[in-house]
């Protein structure tokens, strides 16, 4: 259903479906800005382009993550989002190339000279950020960029007010035609929710580009510097104010930041008391902030485990009588270029930790999967590890010899099979080799070494495949090595070595 998201982003932003397809967000934002400065009598400027290099975006301090305080929390953690974070502090602060006061200009030697008097202002009419940039605040002149930003919330807060509606009528809508109907305008109307949402982060975006139209260093700087300030305030507020001394059962802590969430130990063990001290923290914190700028209560995760900045698991409630789903952040399961038996392993341990609470089972667990992997009981399909071509796999398209990549050349020469081609996937595992035997040396066709028994390299398995993406979960719960160089480790490992079956023979 990609042509609905193509036809209203291309109603969205004013510029040809062909557009949405070959050409990148500078292009839709730049129609957007034409939109608006034509109806307002402005011309749009040239700007030169700074920058220039393979970089293409300007050199500035991006968002700030807080430093995760990593753990397995059997308490369940709020968390709160800024709805469309970056496009609510440009409106707010009214930020645009047309509010922007610029160092060197009059405007600017009046305020450094205390003399705004002179310019009919005051320093009521001006935002000031945090790096020290002056905007005119919407009073005095409103931004484009601000008013671009306005209309495209506004658009996406009734599209999805609209879509709940249509969707609460398909429940109740008994009729098969209608159904139908009422389907293809769901279809429509997410797609251009989506497109409104996209559009409207996309133009902070366009502002912080090196290599674009109209880059605009102080905006796009300015930005991150005021988001930045907002998680440590938001931060602060939480520590300073639900605390024990104030009336609350439970001195408060935040766990954890990103960008545009902050996760919140509030100490209670009820998930619907969380909810509650969630949403109460998001009003309250909704009222420091310049409007349209609003802190939401999102969800809640019982049990959390927070491995490090991005990576996280937990289940996720928006309810309190029960989870909705295990939600999961930079986790090594949802990654295609691992085997099968990584992602099967770290769901089932994240399973018996999330859903279960149990880390010894999830120790035992693991420990039997290594003692199956050792011990050549784990079955060849789950030992295949696919990776793409993205380059010329003849020539000089890849410096460094690559597993997939020499594998391709051999299976070519080998069975003169058709050639690979960029965007295909080859899939492989790894053999034993000589001591000191590259991957790349032997790497192998699934079907061959299945079909003449070739030995599976269970070390390289082991310490490559299932060890790293384990570690890191289980490193906030326990000592690992007690998992992968205990004492029962050490024993399959011989066991492993003196076998006289299976592949142990080759």
């Amino acid at each position: 259903k990609c042509i609905y998201s193509y036809v209203e982003m291309s109603r969205v932003v004013g510029v040809s479906i062909n557009h949405i397809l070959f050409r990148g967000q500078q292009t839709r934002v730049m129609s957007q800005l034409y939109r608006k400065t034509k109806v307002r009598s402005l011309v749009v400027p040239y700007l030169p382009r700074f920058g220039g290099g393979d970089d293409d975006t300007v050199g500035f301090q991006g968002a700030d993550v807080l430093e995760p305080v990593r753990g397995f929390y059997d308490l369940p953690i709020a968390t709160l989002d800024f709805a469309s974070l970056y496009p609510s502090i440009m409106i707010s602060h009214n930020m645009c190339y047309s509010t922007l006061i610029r160092a060197g200009s009059p405007l600017a030697q009046a305020i450094g000279n205390n003399n705004l008097d002179s310019h009919s202002l005051s320093e009521n009419d001006l935002h000031v950020t945090p790096l020290g940039h002056y905007f005119l605040k919407s009073n005095v002149s409103k931004g484009v960029l601000p008013e671009i930003l306005e209309d495209l919330l506004n658009a996406r807060r009734n599209a999805k007010k609209e879509l709940s509606n249509l969707q609460s009528e398909l429940l109740t809508e008994t009729d098969i035609q209608k159904r139908k109907d009422l389907d293809n305008l769901i279809n429509v109307l997410d797609g251009r929710q989506l497109a409104l949402k996209i559009s409207a982060n996309s133009v902070y975006g366009f502002t912080g580009a090196s290599i674009g139209q109209l880059s605009c260093l102080e905006i796009a700087s300015s930005v991150t510097a005021i988001g930045r300030s907002m998680i440590e305030k938001t931060k602060n507020f939480i520590v300073n104010n639900y605390t024990v001394s104030n009336g609350y059962e439970h001195q408060s802590k935040v766990i954890y930041g990103d960008t545009d969430s902050v996760m919140i130990c509030f100490g209670t063990k009820d998930v619907a008391e969380a909810m509650r001290l969630g949403k109460e923290a998001s009003c309250k914190l909704s009222e420091i902030f310049i409007k349209p700028i609003k802190l939401e209560f999102e969800k809640v995760y019982y049990p959390y485990l927070l491995n490090n900045k991005k990576r996280y698991a937990g289940m996720l409630w928006t309810k309190p009588d029960h989870p909705d789903k295990k939600d999961m952040k930079g986790v090594e399961s949802v990654r295609r270029d691992n085997c099968l038996l990584v992602s099967t392993t770290v769901d089932k341990v994240l399973d018996i930790l999330l859903s279960q609470k149990n880390i010894e089972a999830a120790k035992e667990f693991t420990k039997g999967v290594v003692s199956d992997l050792l011990n050549n009981n784990v079955d060849l399909s789950m030992l295949i590890i696919s990776k793409g071509i993205s380059k010329e796999v003849d020539g000089d398209g890849y410096k460094v010899k690559q597993p997939h990549v020499e594998l391709a050349k051999r299976l070519q020469e080998r069975d003169n099979a058709p050639k690979y081609n960029i965007g295909d996937r080859v899939p492989y595992v790894v053999l034993q080799g000589t001591k000191n035997s590259k991957v790349y040396e032997t790497s192998e066709d699934p079907s061959f070494a299945f079909d003449h028994n070739l030995p599976i390299d269970v070390n390289y398995y082991l310490e490559k495949q299932v060890r790293p993406p384990l570690e890191r979960i289980f490193e906030v719960l326990c000592d690992s090595k007690e998992i992968f160089e205990g004492e029962h480790t050490r024993k399959t490992k011989q066991q492993a070595i003196s076998t006289d079956f299976g592949i142990g023979k080759f």
